[in-house]
């Protein structure tokens, strides 16, 4: 990514402009860790809470530069052989196969153990090449011939062991596998991790990126955001709505209702055909807006209030 030339990536307005072409309403502080991010040739750890839109950032950025996006999805457990490489070994045992057959062939002539034993070696050696090398997602963000956007989501969600293999990969974009090598990057892809901050990060990956931490957005960016998305639905509709889940927000809840859900909420609205709030609506389509049923019974007592505190 970082030897490519792309004008949308020249400054922090154009990003701001793509972006939106893209349906993707950011704040300034977004496009400037973008444009920070690609010119210092940095990774970007995206911080903020769930549905904030840190994963559509990595996607819009995809999208934007017209560059491949390789997603690697974190959990507890994740290794190299998932995250960076493994051997296909259902190929290197059909090989075995072909050598028990061809053994004779290739020992003909051998004479000694030791000349036999090298003649083995060399044929072994096949084993771990190129040829049987799988690819898992890390490394195939750093093969790529006109580099790729590489999305590491929810990286909290991994054990630090696994952060520990990031650093090489994030500080020279390159990675040694002891069979072959050291592989480098030609073209080192944009990087974006992301976490939902359920645990702390290391201070050596932080140290390695650029923090962006994403919060939600205010009223004026939430209907952009609506506007965008869900154009149909009317300025007073938008606004009503949107000033609502704000009043939520504010309420002691399990999971406060996120941006994607503003956007499921507004398009459900529209399909029950409604041009504004009314109590019984709203009552109606909360499971819409809240995840956990505590917290549906935590707002419905609130809901005239809300209702008539927001307009």
């Amino acid at each position: 990514m970082h030897t490519q030339n792309y004008p949308q990536l020249e400054s922090v307005e154009r990003i701001e402009a793509g972006f939106e072409a893209f349906g993707y309403i950011c704040s300034r502080e977004i496009a400037t860790a973008v444009f920070l991010a690609f010119q210092l040739r940095k990774p970007i750890l995206v911080e903020g809470p769930p549905g904030v839109g840190k994963t559509e950032l990595a996607k819009t950025t995809a999208l934007m530069l017209e560059a491949p996006l390789i997603r690697l999805q974190c959990y507890e457990g994740l290794d190299e052989s998932k995250a960076l490489y493994e051997w296909k070994y259902g190929k290197q045992l059909l090989y075995t196969q072909v050598l028990k057959e061809k053994l004779g062939d290739l020992l003909h002539g051998a004479t000694g153990l030791a000349e036999s034993v090298e003649r083995l070696h060399q044929f072994g050696d096949i084993f771990y090449s190129e040829d049987f090398l799988e690819p898992r997602p890390l490394l195939q963000a750093m093969r790529q011939e006109k580099g790729a956007i590489l999305l590491i989501d929810e990286v909290d969600k991994s054990d630090y062991e696994f952060e520990s293999l990031l650093l090489e990969i994030l500080s020279d974009y390159q990675v040694s596998i002891p069979e072959i090598g050291t592989v480098k990057a030609q073209v080192s892809p944009m990087v974006f991790l992301t976490s939902n901050n359920t645990r702390d990060i290391s201070d050596a990956l932080k140290r390695r990126c650029l923090h962006l931490y994403i919060p939600f957005p205010s009223v004026e960016l939430e209907e952009r955001i609506v506007r965008s998305r869900v154009p149909d639905a009317g300025d007073q509709l938008r606004h009503q709505l949107v000033e609502f889940v704000h009043s939520l927000r504010e309420l002691d809840l399990k999971k406060a209702p996120a941006v994607s859900e503003t956007i499921d909420w507004a398009r459900s609205l529209l399909l029950l055909h409604a041009d504004q709030l009314e109590e019984n609506l709203v009552r109606d389509t909360l499971n819409v807006l809240l995840k956990f049923q505590e917290d549906i019974q935590t707002a419905q007592p609130e809901l005239q209030k809300l209702l008539s505190d927001r307009g």
